[in-house]
């Protein structure tokens, strides 16, 4: 896999990642504060029982007399009756709690997805990304929101089963919880190995998520090349990895648990073992031994909860990590304040104060090199009137992309400068600039929805006769209306119901509706048959009729018509000029287009 890897993460349990987390509870404070109150209630009355049986055992029991049990018994299970309302309290907080911060962290990694940069999708896979805003959330979720609940019980348990048996018997409760050093240190022991372990897990659940995503969208080559078997080897190898990695983790928490569990058997057998010495020399009666023994048990049962948490911690910090790292990624294009401020941004846009754009074009000494230090573009010039239609032609990786990557913004220059109408292009929003553009791929991509759905998403308030009007522009109506439902059809998952050529037809609409003055067609033409193609060049002369249009064709034919045709070599231009110019010339075009042209009439010969 080419693409970027996970970043790798070394620090044991870091607060401050927690600090930062905590900040999306801050807006069901509410909840929180009630949750706190439940669960200390919780923890109260759970530290209440015992007392109560140890007054009974001492008061009824072992004096053989039943005045006041009735009292008792109405005490007793008006206990109950408040343990199980308070139940049922803390289900409905902490549930309230976990759905809102998922939401809430799901909705601000998406809302900073949509302003991340061109390159960032470049590099990273898109099952890494949805095992953040899946999985790795969900985790993340359900640890702070059930962790509190635990957290706070297991505390206020704790401390007040340790403040009763200090004021109960100071030495037997020292000599009770003599083995809670020895836990401590374990807990810090242990904590490390497991954090390190579940790191390991989710950094290959996100390979496994990434390898389903590309599994799936790669089926149909999958089934052409006969990979089956081999994506199948690969695949459980991906698992294995994970399942010799989660097996690691369960282990150490196998071990952690359990002992966790032997240090509070020890507690409670010191406390048997001394207690009933004292109870022997009647130092204290039979009912505080009873009350010792079932705190003892009862001080490490939040232990072991605890003790869970703490590793549920370790592996939702690894999960935290992840999905911090998505929140906090910057984007690498961004607009200044003094931008933002007068134009506004793709969220808060303030198109009122957007100067209307003619279309003429100037890159100034541009140069151009990717993250990984290839270079690409070396002060490079060019300029475009207004209206012209410039057709890219060269060979793959000669920079025809990088091109128009660079006029879209979705890259900036290294040095240089574009200019729009005569203005730096960065001195004006992203959102100006794209909401201007119009952008048709290779491939198209088309949405879950209908037909008129996925138009109207160039322009989400245009009405339906706008999207019958853009429709007919790029010839797109006839077919559209010749489909089960017209401009209702539903063209399903990546408008996998409709041929290539209908979904291009149909991108071509969308593109149209938001009327852009600057075009960009990327071999709009290339996965279509040769019908198809010319109904699409008839709809490109309407199209682009008096924008400026930037198109990347392999097919020299469909560019005969271009104002201007640029060869490119190598990120400079070594031809310009129309078609006829430049067959004249008989350069580099003329023997890419004779050669082009002697093929596809070979191929129309022998009927391929």
């Amino acid at each position: 896999m080419t693409a970027n890897q996970e970043q790798d993460y070394t620090k044991k349990l870091d607060f401050g990642l927690w600090r930062k987390l905590f900040q999306y509870i801050i807006p069901y404070k509410k909840y929180v504060m009630r949750l706190t109150l439940v669960m200390m209630a919780v923890g109260g009355i759970d530290v209440i029982f015992p007392i109560m049986t140890r007054y009974a055992i001492d008061n009824f029991v072992l004096k053989g007399d039943l005045q006041g049990l009735w009292i008792f018994a109405g005490v007793y299970a008006l206990l109950v009756l408040f343990q199980s309302t308070n139940i049922r309290l803390l289900a409905l907080n902490a549930g309230k709690i976990e759905t809102g911060v998922v939401y809430d962290i799901r909705h601000k990694g998406f809302d900073n997805l949509q302003s991340l940069s061109f390159s960032y999708y470049d590099k990273t896979p898109v099952g890494w990304m949805m095992a953040r805003m899946t999985s790795d959330v969900q985790r993340l979720g359900d640890t702070i929101a059930w962790g509190l609940v635990d957290l706070v019980w297991g505390f206020t348990m704790m401390t007040g089963i340790a403040i009763v048996m200090l004021f109960m018997n100071l030495k037997l409760a020292l000599i009770s919880l003599s083995v809670v050093p020895f836990l401590a240190i374990a807990s810090v022991y242990f904590q490390q190995k497991i954090l390190k372990a579940h790191r390991k897990v989710r950094k290959i659940n996100s390979r496994i998520t990434g390898a389903f995503n590309e599994g799936i969208m790669g089926a149909k080559t999958t089934k052409t090349l006969v990979r089956e078997k081999e994506n199948l080897k690969e695949f459980k190898e991906l698992t294995l990895d994970m399942y010799n990695s989660s097996v690691k983790a369960a282990m150490y928490s196998a071990v952690y648990l359990p002992l966790v569990v032997a240090l509070g058997s020890i507690g409670t057998g010191l406390a048997m073992w001394y207690g009933g010495k004292a109870v022997m020399l009647e130092s204290i009666s039979y009912g505080t031994l009873v009350l010792f023994i079932s705190y003892t048990i009862q001080f490490f049962e939040p232990v072991r909860d605890l003790a869970r948490i703490f590793s549920e911690f370790q592996s939702a910090q690894a999960s935290a990590e992840r999905i911090m790292s998505l929140i906090e990624t910057e984007p690498e294009i961004t607009d200044t304040p003094e931008v933002l401020e007068r134009y506004g941004d793709v969220f808060d846009p303030k198109p009122e104060n957007w100067p209307p754009i003619k279309g003429n074009i100037a890159f100034k000494n541009v140069s151009f090199s990717y993250k990984n230090g290839e270079k690409v573009l070396e002060s490079f010039n060019l300029n475009i009137r207004a209206g012209q239609s410039i057709a890219l032609v060269g060979e793959t990786g000669s920079g025809k992309s990088t091109i128009v990557n660079l006029l879209c913004r979705f890259y900036e220059p290294v040095k240089g400068e574009i200019l729009i109408d005569g203005v730096d292009y960065k001195e004006r929003s992203q959102a100006w600039l794209q909401s201007n553009l119009g952008y048709v791929l290779q491939a198209p991509h088309l949405f879950s929805g209908t037909v008129k759905d996925n138009i109207r998403y160039g322009k989400l308030d245009a009405s339906s006769d706008d999207i019958i009007k853009a429709a007919k522009l790029v010839n797109a109506h006839d077919f559209i209306m010749k489909l089960e439902n017209g401009y209702d059809t539903e063209v399903g998952e990546g408008g996998s119901r409709l041929s290539t050529g209908e979904k291009q037809l149909i991108s071509f609409a969308r593109a149209i509706l938001a009327d852009p003055r600057i075009f960009v067609l990327d071999e709009a033409t290339s996965s279509v048959d040769t019908e198809t193609e010319k109904i699409i060049q008839d709809a490109i002369q309407k199209v682009l009729k008096g924008r400026t249009s930037f198109i990347i064709a392999h097919r020299l034919s469909t560019i005969r018509s271009a104002d201007r045709i640029l060869v490119i070599s190598d990120g400079r231009i070594i031809e310009d000029g129309n078609h006829n110019k430049l067959m004249e010339e008989r350069g580099h075009y003329y023997r890419l287009y004779t050669n082009q042209f002697m093929e596809e009439q070979e191929n129309e010969i022998l009927g391929k």
